[in-house]
């Protein structure tokens, strides 16, 4: 015991001491703060259960893509060091202790504080045993009709491979032995549910809406699939596979590349396994079993108390159950941007020639984007359209009115990024339609990723000149995530924007290497670079007594060499204030360091996903605002790109956002020296929530902004 002490002690003096806070361990503090919106009382339950739906999901992709990442280094004897400075070993064991801690409070918090809410608003998850003969009867109807012919036992033994079990799935592994056997030989099947029918089976009873779960009805029905034979154990069970793979596409892209995506996603679905959830007390022969076949130890296997549920995912059913529907929050109506025409369907051709429209959805509607896009496509003076698609809607306007514009004779070129993690095989077949209806279609750019966000649309007007009109962006070409996500974007025709545009659209489409671009800053090419110059600018500004100030807000803070600039700023004085909504490997408030960074995180209703940048620059601002995060695959390993607002309207609303959410008192995290995050405290004042105030904004209110 004295010796576990005595590691466990040297490891949080590695911490500790470390200059960085743990990319992983920061985002586990991240889905903590979105398992807090499931405990806002003043929320429905429909809300509240929202959120812990989104905590899985979230906590699924981590195991998959973050945890999977360190057993690519763990499977292959490679050497890493987390930012906290701990080895491979070490920090798995912390790492997986970590992530059952968050899965205990998580399910603690369900099963005391969420379904005890359940009856009272109308609808209950009652367990199978529990049902009333008639509703018994029904389940059962409901299993020999519909599941029962859909479950395949894949058996595992001498004669048979051990099968293939699929990710995030709910699994049954049966015990059995067979009757009168001599040697009483344990032998198990395994059974997947298929993911093709609701996780619940609803029953009306009174008023109130039953929900039974499905692996329940299958457990007690599970009889009828092993004739003849004893059942030992029926054991339920999950796992999440490693889904961490790197693309590296050969040169000759056409060719090869698709095919070598398509192989590569397939092996998502059968990499290693790094977690694995069993509910209640498991076999402990299919157990070692298991740990053997998967070579993971105990550290990997997460126990889930038999009354909980296995993947709160499945909660979604319940709210987006259509009886609830009243019950949901419901978003207010969008408003109009500030520098919008005030008259109802102003043509948008004709308004951006005279000014720029900045968006800040989704308190603005993605619609002036969409209907500019819809028009381009029919309007006959539209001579090409250029757009980076990252991740679209089902059913996507953008891709609807992109093949009309092809059906219509225009050009039409789409780098479409069938990289965009989980969307890609959506993706593959959404650019394989544009391509087929005549669209020049780029899977992306080599083994890069494109992330940004940029439309070009080319029109002659009637007097023979040719306009650009511009939309540059935080946010994906998605109508349904732009009701959900906060992002910003700009419409233009100006030159200085239109010129750098068009040259990227080269750099991307062709082999074209412009030598500058005027307002536009770019990776993998400078972006690092220029980063850290303005923030070594006003580092100068500071030790030369002249008046500086740094406020970024973005989605992740991670790379080393920016952050150490921003050290160094704080140590020259400058004033920095970030609002990183997730994971932030920066230590704010350390003494001899950081001692002039502050750090805040906005989590509530919408999801934080805007990038701005501001530098005050002596007094004559500087502000960017785009698609990348200052992240090592940002910088390095992805087309990203940040532009800079030069008109005073423009800039006064960027720095309004970033006012706004530095004053929030609801929604707002403050981060702590040790990495750990608290509620912002209200101070006495009103409470000033960003989801509800950006409703209310003027432009009395944008003009007498001042962040320093």
């Amino acid at each position: 015991m004295e010796a576990v002490t005595s590691v466990n002690d040297r490891i949080a003096s590695t911490i500790e001491e470390s200059r960085y806070i743990s990319r992983d361990l920061s985002w586990l503090q991240f889905n903590y703060r979105v398992l807090d919106q499931a405990k806002h009382s003043e929320r429905s339950i429909f809300d509240r259960l929202k959120f812990l739906c989104i905590t899985a999901s979230n906590l699924d992709e981590f195991c998959t893509i973050r945890l999977g990442s360190l057993y690519n280094y763990l499977d292959y004897g490679k050497e890493r060091f987390d930012y906290s400075g701990l080895r491979e070993e070490p920090f798995r064991r912390l790492l997986l202790n970590a992530i059952r801690n968050f899965v205990q409070d998580q399910n603690e918090y369900y099963l005391l504080k969420l379904k005890p809410l359940f009856e009272e608003n109308g609808f209950c998850i009652r367990a199978y045993a529990d049902l009333s003969v008639e509703h018994t009867a029904l389940a059962n109807h409901y299993f020999s009709r519909t599941i029962f012919p859909m479950l395949t036992p894949m058996a595992f033994d001498s004669y048979h491979a051990f099968p293939i079990l699929k990710n995030n799935r709910l699994l049954f592994g049966v015990v059995t032995k067979v009757v009168n056997d001599v040697q009483q030989q344990n032998r198990i099947s395994f059974i997947q549910i298929p993911s093709n029918i609701p996780r619940f089976f609803e029953i009306q009873e009174n008023g109130m809406l039953v929900f039974v779960p499905i692996e329940d009805i299958v457990r007690h029905n599970i009889h009828n699939l092993f004739r003849n034979v004893d059942i030992q154990s029926v054991n339920l069970f999950r796992i999440n596979r490693n889904g961490d793979f790197a693309l590296d596409e050969s040169d000759d892209i056409e060719s090869n590349f698709l095919e070598d995506l398509k192989q590569k996603l397939k092996t998502r679905r059968t990499g290693r396994v790094v977690r694995m959830e069993v509910q209640g007390t498991p076999d402990p022969w299919m157990v070692r079993l298991l740990k053997i076949q998967w070579d993971i130890d105990d550290h990997n296997i997460f126990h889930i108390p038999q009354q909980s549920l296995l993947d709160f995912g499945g909660l979604n059913q319940v709210v987006g159950h259509r009886e609830f529907k009243a019950r949901r929050t419901k978003f207010p109506d969008p408003i109009k941007p500030l520098n919008y025409p005030d008259e109802e369907s102003p043509d948008l051709f004709e308004v951006l020639k005279h000014r720029d429209i900045l968006l800040h959805h989704p308190y603005n509607s993605m619609d002036p984007v969409l209907e500019l896009l819809e028009k381009a496509a029919d309007d006959p003076m539209v001579l090409s359209i250029k757009i980076t698609i990252y991740r679209v809607a089902k059913e996507s306007r953008v891709t609807n009115a992109l093949l009309r514009a092809a059906e219509n004779g225009k050009h039409v070129a789409v780098l479409f990024e069938v990289k965009a993690r989980f969307d890609e095989e959506n993706n593959l077949r959404e650019a394989q339609r544009l391509q087929k209806a005549g669209c020049f279609v780029i899977y992306g750019v080599g083994s890069l990723k494109t992330h940004t966000k940029l439309l070009l649309i080319v029109r002659k007007e009637p007097d023979d000149k040719v306009y650009r009109y511009v939309h540059l962006a935080s946010g994906n070409y998605n109508e349904t995530t732009a009701r959900l996500y906060t992002d910003i974007g700009l419409l233009t025709t100006k030159e200085i924007y239109a010129h750098d545009v068009s040259e990227f659209f080269n750099v991307i489409t062709g082999h074209s290497q412009p030598s500058a671009y005027r307002n536009l800053i770019t990776s993998p090419r400078d972006m690092r670079i220029q980063l850290c110059n303005l923030v070594k600018r006003e580092a100068e500004n500071a030790r030369n007594g002249l008046p500086s100030g740094i406020v970024i807000k973005m989605n992740s803070l991670q790379d080393k060499e920016f952050i150490d600039e921003l050290y160094a700023a704080s140590q020259a004085g400058v004033p920095i204030k970030l609002i990183v909504r997730g994971m932030c490997c920066l230590r704010p408030g350390r003494k001899d360091l950081s001692e002039n960074i502050e750090v805040i995180s906005i989590v509530g209703e919408y999801l934080e996903h805007s990038r701005i940048y501001y530098f005050h620059n002596g007094g004559q601002p500087k502000v960017y605002i785009g698609s990348a995060d200052a992240m090592v695959r940002s910088f390095d390993r992805r087309i990203e790109s940040l532009f800079m607002l030069d008109e005073e309207i423009l800039k006064k609303q960027a720095m309004n956002i970033l006012r706004f959410n530095l004053k929030d008192n609801v929604n707002a995290y403050v981060m702590r020296e040790d990495g750990t995050y608290v509620l912002k405290e209200s101070d006495d004042e009103p409470p000033f929530n960003v989801h509800k105030q950006f409703y209310a904004v003027s432009k009395e209110t944008v003009m007498g902004v001042n962040l320093f």
